[in-house]
């Protein structure tokens, strides 16, 4: 069964339209408006091996905080739908990745409860245009809305972008390897038989 999902989401602050197929080559097809945020969504459908298409406007005369956390918010529930049961996922991913100087690690489990902790923080405030306070911002957006447990950690760097980047490339990764199919699991991997709520 494929396991693809789209979510349209319109408020006073946001139009967005977002579809997901988590069995994808890492095809993209994004325009946020925010140039940063693309850059990151790129390389999170690359790197998680989706295929991601993001169309969004968005108060981009406020800031960019609206339209990030937004399309956060979507990402999150695409993949919810998306996933449908879970039976037979890993349903556990982790990484540490290495982006240059940084080195990051993420933890995640798609177990229907949600919690974020993060253990990072930015050399600067801004990466070119972009407020680097987004990015926990999204993650958590991403988090609440999958329904996962979602842990990252910095363990060093020095640089804003390539910390961002390596959060970004590691939290897909750590994700394509939940979503994995495991032969052995032919149910939820769960005790409780359930991994929805």
């Amino acid at each position: 069964m494929a396991r693809t999902a789209t979510i349209k989401r319109q408020t006073g602050e946001t139009q967005i339209e977002l579809t997901i197929d988590l069995d994808g080559t890492g095809q993209v097809d994004i325009d946020t408006g925010v140039g940063f945020l693309n850059h990151m969504l790129t390389l999170f459908a690359k790197h998680g091996c989706f295929d991601l298409t993001v169309k969004a406007t968005g108060d981009l005369d406020v800031d960019d905080h609206h339209t990030t956390e937004d399309i956060g918010i979507c990402l999150g529930k695409a993949i919810h739908q998306a996933v449908g049961d879970k039976k037979g996922i890993t349903r556990y991913g982790f990484m540490i990745l290495p982006m240059d100087e940084t080195l990051a690690t993420v933890a995640l489990d798609l177990s229907g409860r949600v919690w974020f902790e993060q253990k990072f923080a930015f050399p600067t405030e801004k990466i070119g245009t972009f407020d680097t306070q987004l990015v926990a911002e999204f993650l958590q957006a991403l988090a609440a809305n999958a329904l996962m447990n979602l842990h990252v950690v910095l363990n060093h760097g020095q640089n804003s972008h390539h910390i961002s980047e390596a959060i970004f490339k590691a939290t897909a990764r750590a994700l394509r390897q939940a979503l994995t199919n495991d032969p052995r699991q032919t149910g939820v991997p769960s005790s409780k038989g359930t991994l929805t709520e």
